[in-house]
């Protein structure tokens, strides 16, 4: 990746995370750690990677993304909105009575999400079946959903994996957000799934551990995905809580908690800092 691109990524990546503590603070309500700690996997994807349209939502041919750990919604509606589905305004109205922002992503009513979730564990089986109709029909797009370290400790996932590791589905790539919190505190305190890694090897994926906030890991280990064949592939991608606002970062407390007006002042200055 040459620096003009990574550059532009980082800024792009700067805005979904001030997005994402504006929605936040006028929800009242959210979950901006996680969200935050996956804002360069969702800028990447989005915004370099994956073959989509906003003009054109429901393109047959386009590629799909699942939100498996749907709570971070607020993640995935400032990277939409900052991209073109929808007015960047709208995200102020996250979780408001008659808004079309949810707590959780709503496929019937919000432009660009593929799968309604947020019930943990599912979305990989929805995402799952997305690669297998598209083997079936012989599609060419790819299938790329986002898992939470704390969510892999449902029993759903493990089955979704079976299936995807004995079909070879091979235009399917699953990130784990590898931020070490969950909402009850560090993962491997609470009921660890390490080694993550070995786990999906052990289901016949191909397998990446990459710094989930480095664009230049991220194309990379994209890239190695797309050209294996006949495994599909995970990105366990170690990253921040809470990432670019300073009194949140590795703080479980923030997994699903508003800033008051100071925070939310403190956090924007925050992400305010120069790119580099």
């Amino acid at each position: 990746m040459n620096q003009e691109t990574e550059t532009k990524l980082k800024g792009i990546a700067q805005e979904i995370r001030r997005g994402i503590v504006t929605a936040v603070f006028n929800a009242k309500s959210g979950h901006p750690g996680g969200s935050l700690s996956a804002a360069d996997i969702f800028t990447y994807l989005y915004f370099e990677e994956m073959n989509i349209d906003p003009k054109n939502p429901k393109d047959p041919d386009r590629d799909r993304f699942v939100l498996s750990k749907g709570h971070v919604a607020p993640g995935l509606y400032s990277t939409l909105a900052n991209r073109g589905y929808f007015d960047v305004e709208d995200l102020k109205t996250l979780r408001h009575t008659g808004s079309y922002l949810q707590g959780h992503p709503d496929m019937k009513h919000i432009p660009g999400v593929d799968m309604s979730s947020g019930s943990l564990g599912q979305g990989l089986s929805a995402a799952v079946g997305m690669a297998l109709a598209a083997k079936l029909q012989n599609k060419s797009y790819r299938t790329f959903a986002l898992l939470g370290d704390g969510e892999i400790e449902e029993g759903q996932i493990w089955e979704a994996s079976m299936f995807a590791g004995f079909r070879q589905l091979d235009n399917l790539i699953v990130f784990v957000d590898n931020n070490n919190l969950q909402i009850d505190g560090a993962i491997d305190e609470v009921c660890s799934p390490y080694p993550i890694d070995k786990k999906f090897e052990a289901f016949n994926f191909y397998v990446q551990v990459i710094d989930g906030h480095d664009f230049n890991e991220i194309e990379k280990a994209v890239e190695n995905a797309k050209a294996h064949k006949g495994q599909p592939s995970a990105i366990i991608a170690r990253t921040t809580k809470g990432k670019g606002v300073s009194f949140m970062e590795n703080q479980c407390g923030w997994h699903g908690k508003a800033p008051n007006a100071e925070e939310y002042e403190q956090a924007m200055n925050d992400l305010k800092e120069e790119i580099k």
